[in-house]
């Protein structure tokens, strides 16, 4: 079957059956790619987010061997400086706000660390921020599709 469109060259069936095909097969190249993109985002995003929800389980642990149990052992800061500057490091591969609530996470540890012991503010202070932490990792897991 042929077909006329102002010229002499007329067109075949098979001529507009392979310009649909390779307009079907871009499309569909374009959608796996950007599939691809998305899902190895996601992957991405999930493995940083369950590291940084282990690491701000263990900074709590921390924290709570150094003021309720008064381990100096467990409880050193210096633990717990390796601990924050681990979850602002890996925050830095999540969302915006999850960077974000890592640095106020480490700019509250920096400002109670010395009082840590001692002090039930200090301590409280110190694991709000890590709930804060937590619940903004938590949001980014729950935004993934």
């Amino acid at each position: 079957m042929r077909f006329s469109i102002k010229g002499d060259q007329p067109i075949t069936v098979f001529q507009i059956t392979a310009l649909f095909s390779m307009i079907f097969a871009l499309i569909g190249f374009s959608y796996n790619v950007w599939r691809m993109e998305i899902t190895e985002y996601n992957s991405n995003m999930r493995s940083a987010s369950f590291e940084l929800l282990l690491q701000l389980s263990e900074l709590e642990g921390i924290v709570y061997a150094a003021h309720y149990d008064q381990d100096k052992f467990e409880g050193n800061p210096r633990k717990g400086w390796i601990k924050v500057n681990l979850i602002a490091d890996l925050s830095m591969i999540a969302e915006p706000e999850v960077n974000l609530s890592a640095n106020a996470l480490k700019q509250r540890w920096q400002e109670n660390w010395q009082e840590l012991a001692q002090s039930e503010e200090s301590a409280q202070n110190v694991i709000e921020a890590i709930d804060s932490t937590r619940n903004s990792v938590r949001d980014l897991i729950s935004q993934l599709n």
